[in-house]
C-alpha cells in the first residue's frame, strides 16, 4: 500500500469516529450557537490530549489504556464531569445572551476534559488507532506524523463544521432556537455522563 493510499484510508477510518455522536459533538453543537470558532477551538484542546496519547502508543504503551481499573477510573471521572457541564447547559438556558458568551478558554478547557475523561475515546485509539499507528510504521516517522496530523485535520474539520451550522441556526431562529439547542445537548451531555458512571460502576463490581 502507498502512503497516499494509507492516509486516504486512514482518513475514512477517522471520519467514521469523528462523526459518531458524543460528548464532544454534543458540546460543540450547544456552545457553538455562540460562536462558529467554537469547534475550532474544542478541536484544539482534544489535540493537547490526542497527540500525546497518539506518542505514548506509538512507543507500545497502548495497553495501559485498556486495563479494567484505569477505564472504570477515567470513566468515573468523566461521568461525573459530563454531569456537571449537562447542568451548567440547562442553567444557562435562563442566561441572557450576553450572560451565557463563553470565555475563550472554556472550549479549548472542555475539549481537554471530554477527551481525557472519555474512556471509549481512549480505549479507540488503544484498539483501532493503535493498529493505525502501527501501519503508519511502515513509512517511517513521517508516516506516523502524517496520520496524527490527518487525523488531527479530520477533528478539526468537523467540529469546525457542526460550530458553524449551530451558529448559522442560532442567527436564523434566534433565541428561542438556542434555548431548544442547550436544553437537547444538556439532556445528552446527562445521558452520556450516567453511561459512564453505570459503566464504570459495573466495570468494577462485576
Amino acid at each position: 500500500m502507498s502512503w497516499l493510499a494509507f492516509l486516504m484510508e486512514a482518513s475514512l477510518i477517522s471520519l467514521s469516529g469523528v462523526m459518531a455522536p458524543g460528548p464532544l459533538t454534543t458540546v460543540t453543537v450547544g456552545k457553538g450557537s455562540e460562536s462558529p470558532h467554537v469547534g475550532g477551538l474544542v478541536a484544539i484542546g482534544h489535540g493537547i490530549v490526542e497527540f500525546p496519547l497518539m506518542i505514548f502508543i506509538f512507543y507500545g504503551l497502548g495497553g495501559f489504556l485498556t486495563r479494567v481499573y484505569v477505564r472504570a477510573a477515567i470513566a468515573l471521572v468523566g461521568g461525573l464531569f459530563l454531569l456537571l457541564m449537562g447542568l451548567d447547559m440547562f442553567r444557562s438556558i435562563k442566561r441572557s445572551a450576553a450572560d451565557s458568551t463563553a470565555d475563550d478558554r472554556s472550549p479549548v478547557l472542555a475539549g481537554v476534559l471530554l477527551s481525557a475523561g472519555n474512556p471509549y475515546f481512549l480505549v479507540w485509539w488503544a484498539t483501532v488507532g493503535a493498529t493505525l499507528i502501527s501501519r503508519s510504521m511502515t513509512f517511517g516517522w513521517p508516516g506516523f506524523a502524517s496520520l496524527a496530523v490527518v487525523h488531527w485535520l479530520c477533528d478539526l474539520g468537523w467540529l469546525y463544521f457542526l460550530s458553524v451550522v449551530s451558529f448559522r441556526g442560532g442567527q436564523f431562529f434566534g433565541r428561542r432556537f438556542q434555548r431548544v439547542l442547550f436544553a437537547l445537548c444538556g439532556g445528552f451531555l446527562l445521558f452520556f455522563g450516567g453511561k459512564f458512571i453505570a459503566d464504570a460502576v459495573s466495570t468494577l463490581f462485576m
